[in-house]
């Protein structure tokens, strides 16, 4: 018997975000409600993010989904908790409408690819990426309207941040059932443009809020050196707080200490900060800057960690015109060169929220809803 075509098939792009200000754990592990609020920069998607097809139909017998084009169990828990929360929307919905009877997609199974276009490696937080990018895209294919963040919490508590474009702040609520922890927009990704972001690729509760606050207030202003000197200190107090446990959590090694130690010498040169890092929960270095310095400070990262043989894709993303290291910069710097320390740098910018993508061909799933074979 010939199967039936599919009842909606729905392909969405969500961004990477990086927090700023860190969410340090949670209050509720089941709910994913953190102890504190957080501030995330939405890179953008041209450079870094997760596309996900989602495909419903009667013909399926159970749910299923593929991650960079291998099946994963269904059963995860945070993947169900996504699917569960998307459902009881959906249902709501239909309720809330009198006399309209339950949709026959509610009853059917769904079919979920995803892939990611930056590797695994970089270090990001593909999970925020991914579970944002689940929760848009069954929203749609479900018609669901309502606020997202919970859904994306669920799967990951950052995921409720990559829902939005530009500068994002996951509030933490009160409530016990978490309906007032959601994720809200502070600023447009037109807000900032002269900002960048360089992910360098390498082979508690008094004190955040009153941060939280300054953060809002640098980038409303496009403050620079505020933004950057608290970005640094949160990173740093967060990972300082990592080896005051018990056993000591270590995320940064050699490498990061080399380019931490670049970050402050290159702004000591100039009297200024022109440069920020922060480091989530790996080894990997992001760097905030703004365009006029892009330039400068790859030429310093090129001479403290010069490419093997890899000098014509060591830097992806943005174009950047080459730049001299002056004698003086060089000297102030005084690092040992640390010959494919840094793998490769992705140089990016702020940028918009999920897309949905209406070319019928940018699906990964086919009419039976598996994957299309790659081209």
């Amino acid at each position: 018997m010939a199967s039936e075509k599919p009842l909606a098939a729905v392909t969405c792009t969500a961004p990477v975000n990086i927090a700023v200000i860190k969410y340090w754990g949670k209050r509720d592990e089941e709910l994913v409600l953190p102890i504190n609020s957080s501030l995330s920069v939405t890179l953008h998607q041209d450079q870094l993010k997760t596309t996900t097809t989602a495909v419903i139909s009667k013909d399926f017998t159970e749910d299923r989904i593929w991650l960079n084009g291998r099946e994963e169990d269904v059963g995860q828990p945070r993947l169900q908790a996504c699917l569960r929360e998307i459902r009881c929307l959906a249902r709501k919905r239909r309720n809330s409408r009198d006399g309209d009877p339950l949709p026959s997609s509610l009853s059917c199974k769904v079919h979920v690819a995803s892939v990611n276009n930056f590797p695994t490696a970089a270090g990001l937080a593909s999970s925020a990426a991914g579970y944002a990018c689940l929760a848009y895209t069954l929203a749609r294919v479900y018609g669901v309207e309502s606020d997202l963040s919970e859904v994306a919490r669920r799967g990951s508590g950052s995921a409720c941040r990559s829902l939005y474009g530009g500068f994002v702040e996951w509030q933490m609520g009160e409530q016990a059932d978490g309906k007032d922890s959601i994720a809200r927009q502070v600023a447009p990704e037109s807000h900032w443009p002269e900002l960048r972001v360089l992910i360098l690729v390498f082979r508690a509760e008094s004190v955040v809020p009153a941060r939280m606050a300054e953060m809002a207030r640098c980038i409303r202003e496009r403050d620079f050196p505020s933004f950057a000197q608290l970005t640094m200190k949160d990173s740093n107090q967060f990972h300082a707080t990592c080896l005051d446990t018990f056993p000591p959590i270590s995320y940064l090694n050699a490498i990061s200490w080399r380019i931490i130690h670049l970050v402050h010498r290159f702004n000591a040169h100039h009297g200024d900060t022109k440069v920020a890092y922060t480091f989530d929960a790996g080894p990997n270095a992001v760097i905030f800057t703004l365009d006029d310095t892009v330039a400068e400070f790859v030429a310093a990262v090129w001479h403290g960690f010069p490419p093997g043989s890899n000098g014509d894709t060591f830097l992806k993303g943005l174009q950047v015109r080459p730049a001299p290291l002056s004698a003086e910069l060089q000297a102030a710097l005084a690092m040992e060169p640390t010959p494919g320390g840094v793998k490769y740098i992705i140089v990016t910018q702020v940028g918009p929220g999920p897309q949905i993508l209406d070319d019928p061909c940018a699906h990964l799933l086919g009419p039976d809803g598996l994957p299309k074979p790659a081209a």
